[in-house]
């Protein structure tokens, strides 16, 4: 799958995409409008971050390209594509228990802290994309 041209895109299965990890310099789009909600999107090799209404969604270290993000009320799913591992910061809600799989393989349970924030390693070949479910418990 290719990176977005333009950063963050809407995917015609009503999910949406962004970053780019290959990118030297930080760049962003702010007021991505989708179904209702402006998006942020901040990226570059070193990190990526999305906001939905000023609010923090999602964190990568170092930067990231994650297709195909859902946010559904009981999950939260996307592939993620880097030239290293990755650490992501979700928020999510506070003091809930989440069952984590990637690429299909139940990886354990893990609860947020109490500001709602979800932090997981994904082991990544370089350019090679993982499949990540969050499912609430």
């Amino acid at each position: 799958m290719a990176m977005c041209e333009t950063l963050i895109r809407k995917e015609n299965d009503g999910t949406i995409s962004f970053g780019d990890y290959t990118l030297e310099t930080k760049s962003k789009v702010s007021d991505f409008e989708y179904n209702g909600d402006l998006y942020k999107v901040k990226t570059y090799n070193e990190i990526t971050k999305l906001e939905k209404n000023g609010m923090f969604i999602y964190e990568s270290v170092p930067g990231s390209f994650v297709s195909h993000l859902s946010v559904e009320e009981r999950e939260l799913s996307f592939a993620v594509k880097a030239k290293e591992d990755v650490q992501i910061t979700l928020e999510l809600e506070p003091e809930k228990e989440y069952k984590i799989f990637i690429d299909d393989t139940n990886v354990g349970k893990m609860k947020t802290n109490l500001g709602g924030k979800l932090v997981l390693s994904v082991e990544l070949n370089p350019d090679m994309e993982a499949k990540v479910r969050v499912v609430k418990c």
